[in-house]
C-alpha cells in the first residue's frame, strides 16, 4: 500500500518550496518579465531614454530576412546536434553493456568530454581545424582537400555541430547506459533461446523500453541546441561566415550586446522563450505517444 506524506499545517510545506520558488522567481520570472517589458520599447542610442512602439520590434523582427533566416540555421543546427550526440551515445552504451573486461576504465574515459565547458570546446576543436595551424585541417589538406571554415559554410556548419555534440555524447552515453542496465536480463535471454539474433532482441526488446529515457533525451538536448550551444558558436565562428551559424540566441546576443539593439534583442528572447516552450509541448504531446513505460 502506496504511503503519503501529510502535513497538518501549510508553513512546513511552503517554507520548504520556498527556495525553490525563490530561485525561480530570482533567475527566470524577473528576467523574463523584464525581456517582455524592455520588448516594447526602442531606446535611444545612448541608453538614457526610451520610446514606447508596442509590439512593432516583434513586427520588424517577422519581417527581416535575416532573422527569419535564423529559424531556418537554428532547426538546422539542432536537429544535426541531437542526432550527432544521441546516436553515437546509444552505440557507445551497447557496446559498454556488453563489455566485460575494462568496462569501469572504457566508461570513465567517456565520462570525461562532459566535464570540458562549451567555450573550452569550442577553443580545443576550433585550434584543430583552424586553416594555418590546425593538426586535422593539415592531414586533411595532405589529402588533397581544403579545409576553410571560415569561408565555407557548410563547413563551419558541421565543424560547431560536432564541436557541441561531443560533450553532449558523455551526457546521453550516461542515462543510456543506466537503462540499459535496468533492461531485464531474463527477457533478453528468452528472446535468444527463442532464437532471435542481436539486432532482432535490440530493435523490437531494448529500443522500446529505452523510449522513456530516450524521449527525456530528446526534449533535453533539442533545448541545450537551442540554448547552452552559445559558447561552442561564439568561439569558432562567431555566427559567421555570412550569417551561416547564427542561430536564434547568437542573434539575441550580437543584437543587443553587439549592436546595442535592446529592445529587438528583448523580443528576440521572447520569442525565443515561446518557441522553445511550443516545442517542448509538441514533443509530450505527439512523441511521447510512442513512449512505451
Amino acid at each position: 500500500m502506496e504511503k503519503r506524506v501529510t502535513f497538518k499545517g501549510w508553513l512546513l510545506p511552503l517554507a520548504l518550496v520556498f527556495p525553490q520558488i525563490l530561485i525561480s522567481a530570482v533567475f527566470f520570472f524577473y528576467p523574463a518579465g523584464q525581456a517582455i517589458w524592455q520588448s516594447l520599447f526602442i531606446p535611444d542610442p545612448f541608453g538614457l531614454s526610451s520610446q514606447f512602439v508596442g509590439l512593432g520590434n516583434f513586427e520588424f523582427l517577422l519581417s527581416d530576412p535575416y532573422y527569419r533566416a535564423s529559424f531556418v540555421t537554428t532547426a538546422v543546427f539542432s536537429g544535426l546536434v541531437t542526432v550527432v550526440s544521441m546516436v553515437p551515445a546509444l552505440f557507445l552504451a551497447v557496446l559498454a553493456d556488453r563489455l566485460i573486461k575494462g568496462a569501469g576504465t572504457y566508461r570513465t574515459l567517456l565520462i570525461w568530454p562532459y566535464a570540458v565547458a562549451p567555450a573550452i570546446a569550442g577553443v580545443l576543436w576550433l585550434f584543430m581545424f583552424n586553416t594555418r595551424v590546425g593538426v586535422v585541417s593539415w592531414y586533411v589538406g595532405q589529402l588533397g582537400y581544403d579545409w576553410n571554415h571560415v569561408l565555407n559554410e557548410a563547413e563551419a556548419m558541421g565543424l560547431v555541430v560536432v564541436a557541441s555534440s561531443w560533450g553532449r555524447i558523455s551526457y546521453n552515453f550516461l542515462f543510456f547506459y543506466a537503462a540499459l542496465q535496468a533492461v531485464p536480463r531474463s527477457v533478453i535471454e528468452a528472446a535468444a533461446i527463442d532464437g532471435a539474433h542481436f539486432w532482432k532482441r535490440f530493435t523490437t526488446i531494448v529500443l522500446p523500453l529505452l523510449s522513456p529515457t530516450t524521449f527525456f533525451l530528446l526534449v533535453v538536448n533539442v533545448v541545450y541546441a537551442f540554448f547552452e550551444t552559445f559558447g561552442v558558436i561564439h568561439t569558432i565562428t562567431g555566427g559567421g561566415p555570412q550569417q551561416a551559424t547564427t542561430i536564434l540566441v547568437y542573434k539575441v546576443f550580437s543584437d543587443g550586446f553587439v549592436g546595442q539593439d535592446l529592445g529587438s534583442s528583448a523580443a528576440q528572447s521572447v520569442i525565443l522563450l515561446f518557441v522553445v516552450g511550443m516545442l517542448t509541448v509538441l514533443q509530450f504531446k505527439f512523441v511521447e505517444k510512442k513512449v512505451h513505460y
